[in-house]
């Protein structure tokens, strides 16, 4: 019976450990990221001109900050490209030291990472085929629309909280932009909803079957992630960010890739 019970309270101990293990995150340190000689970047590449595949190269702006933020420690930048709504636990689990991937620091990701200050403003916008009825944001009220998973376009459509005056009939998650912009030619769907900069290529490259509408759903902020309790590469990031904008780079790389209309 006693081993029995020392048994039995070994399985409880470790029971109890797995979720406090499983809900850590290991903070980390600029002298962390030197010593393993590299600045791994976690993204999802299909968030142009944020994040994109050009070949078999990622390339965008997000990209060419954190080669800024790599420089500045003196280390290679690794990207590893992975799915968005995986990005947060990348971070949490050591898989990666950054994310980079036109991120909206909002509360409930504050929960689990930190932030850098912000570095773009952005919003969400409103793709539809070019004969639909569908004008304005209320017009999705009742109608099928997609989402890239896990997004801020994702919240604002399935709307758990009550916050939106929006009501959609049903809201289709997708892993890439493309995919749901796909469905909406086919006529699978009524609606996408995605950031507005991602969403003006999209349309650009489909522009004979789509458009997007004026109307902006939300205001946001894009920062940069790392693990919880990271003050010192924090630090650091948001002074390589400051480092950008004083100097016009930062606009300068925003320009190489968005151009004024």
């Amino acid at each position: 019976m006693k081993t029995g019970k020392k048994i039995l309270a070994f399985l409880l101990a470790a029971a109890m450990m797995v979720p406090m293990a499983a809900c850590g995150s290991k903070a980390k340190t600029p002298e962390d990221i030197q010593n393993a000689g590299k600045l791994v970047m976690a993204t999802n590449a299909e968030f142009e001109p944020f994040e994109f595949k050009d070949g078999d190269e990622v390339v965008g702006i997000d990209i060419e900050i954190s080669q800024k933020i790599a420089e500045k420690l003196g280390v290679e930048l690794e990207v590893s490209d992975i799915a968005f709504d995986t990005l947060i636990t990348a971070l949490q689990s050591g898989k990666a030291d950054i994310v980079a991937a036109g991120m909206t620091a909002d509360e409930d990701r504050k929960k689990n990472v930190d932030f850098s200050d912000p570095y773009f403003n952005a919003s969400q916008a409103i793709i539809v085929a070019n004969d639909s009825d569908i004008v304005s944001r209320t017009d999705l009220n009742g109608k099928t629309v997609g989402v890239q998973l896990g997004t801020t376009g994702d919240k604002y459509c399935t709307n758990e909280d009550g916050e939106n005056d929006i009501t959609v009939a049903e809201v289709k998650r997708y892993s890439k932009g493309m995919e749901a912009v796909s469905d909406l030619i086919a006529g699978r769907i009524d609606a996408v909803v995605i950031d507005n900069f991602p969403a003006e290529k999209l349309v650009e490259k489909n522009s004979d079957k789509v458009k997007k509408l004026d109307e902006a759903l939300t205001s946001e902020e894009y920062a940069i992630a790392m693990p919880k309790g990271s003050t010192e590469l924090q630090k650091m990031v948001n002074e390589v960010l400051k480092e950008m904008q004083d100097s016009g780079e930062m606009d300068e790389i925003v320009g190489k890739y968005i151009s004024a209309e």
